[in-house]
């Protein structure tokens, strides 16, 4: 049980306007869970409420595979994982002082071929994913 694969059918297109994109900054959009609660509502149907809960459940439930160990795999999006990074010496770029960095988990995304073709306007393959 070392991977989760999670995939979804609700298009999240540009038909949506001002549900996916922020406004705020026309230069920067961002997804949040609201936009993304708003899209499910809109396209699935169910209520708002429903809506965000499910949202919420599919967030809580990446997390929690991401903090047990588990790689989360959205099929034609891509992959979360967590890698364990161990203690290193860095250095302070100002003063050159030598600074003990603690060992850690981080989190890498590694995006499909297919979003990657999405992104740069490239029709991809269906089997390239």
């Amino acid at each position: 049980m070392g991977k989760s694969e999670l995939s979804t059918t609700i298009p999240l297109s540009e038909n949506l306007p001002g549900v996916i994109a922020n406004e705020k900054n026309s230069d920067a959009r961002t997804v949040t869970r609201v936009n993304l609660a708003e899209a499910v509502y809109q396209q699935v149907g169910l209520s708002r409420k429903e809506s965000a809960a499910l949202v919420e459940q599919v967030l809580d439930e990446i997390t929690e595979r991401l903090i047990a160990g588990e790689s989360v795999r959205l099929s034609s999006f891509g992959s979360f994982s967590v890698r364990h990074k161990g203690q290193r010496v860095g250095r302070n770029p100002k003063t050159g002082v030598e600074v003990p960095i603690k060992e850690r988990r981080v989190l890498v995304f590694k995006s499909s071929n297919l979003l990657k073709a999405r992104i740069n306007g490239v029709p991809a393959k269906p089997d390239s994913e």
